[in-house]
């Protein structure tokens, strides 16, 4: 079995099942079942597998095929540039989610402590602390999360304190220039129409939000609230359909302003502590 045959006949069982560019997908999976890089297969399309990694190959395409996002068969996953690592424990970072980092960092905010609630990879703290070149603090519910946002912090060089909590628990009053988080928004009655890669294996505590999707965001704006200093930011990822929500929910901040996305769907909430 070659590389060439290997990557046409993954190519063909996938898009056979329905999975989207599956092409794609194919070259990511044979890449991790051989260690090398998607380039790698345009300069040895004449290498035969070895039994070994035909078989790391063919469970990577038969995982996939049932529904397992990629991401979480090769344990990784690009963020803001940089790779992170991921596992069935934390939420897949998103490119929307890239919006609420670009947010905060085209404030260009004052030196001061940051405030992450929600941690799940680390990808939001990691890459606000290497920016910023800042301390980041980060919470979690989550253990399983937390150890694997420490890794990729360590990995990354990042200087980030996790802690296990929730939501602004451990936090004193008016301590935090900027409250950061992308809370689980999913309403529970939208579940079934959920891509299965979502609903059967990404993490419920990461991805509902109650039945009208706004139950953390309820509680998080308070406590936000709390733990700004006047004139704090808070940054918030919402889903579609919750703008009225939002503004009912920070009615009495100042500066509110919500940045849609790339599809024109309203995906940041910030606005300022008076």
């Amino acid at each position: 079995m070659t590389i060439r045959t290997a990557l046409a006949q993954g190519s063909e069982l996938l898009g056979r099942e329905g999975v989207g560019e599956p092409r794609l997908i194919a070259e990511l999976l044979l890449g991790h079942a051989l260690h090398c890089g998607r380039t790698y297969f345009y300069a040895h399309p004449e290498q035969e597998l070895r039994e070994v990694e035909w078989l790391h190959y063919g469970r990577y395409l038969d995982e996939r095929m049932r529904g397992k996002p990629a991401q979480y068969i090769v344990r990784r996953q690009e963020f803001y540039g940089r790779e992170f690592a991921v596992s069935h424990d934390v939420l897949i970072p998103r490119p929307e989610t890239e919006l609420l980092v670009e947010t905060i960092l085209k404030l260009n905010p004052a030196p001061g402590p940051i405030v992450d609630i929600g941690a799940g990879s680390g990808a939001i703290s990691i890459t606000l602390a290497l920016e910023l070149k800042r301390t980041v603090i980060a919470t979690d519910l989550s253990f399983e999360a937390l150890e694997i946002a420490k890794s990729n912090a360590l990995r990354l060089g990042a200087d980030v304190y996790f802690l296990h909590a929730d939501l602004c628990a451990p936090f004193a009053d008016g301590v935090a220039d900027i409250v950061v988080s992308n809370p689980p928004y999913v309403p529970l009655a939208d579940r079934a129409t959920l891509q299965r890669e979502v609903r059967d294996w990404e993490p419920s505590l990461a991805l509902y939000g109650g039945p009208s999707g706004m139950s953390i965001h309820e509680r998080l704006i308070p406590e936000a609230k709390r733990v700004l200093k006047p004139g704090g930011l808070l940054a918030v990822e919402i889903g579609f359909g919750q703008s009225a929500a939002i503004r009912a929910l920070a009615a009495g901040w100042h500066h509110l302003e919500l940045i849609p996305d790339l599809a024109g769907i309203p995906r940041v909430v910030v606005c300022r502590k008076p």
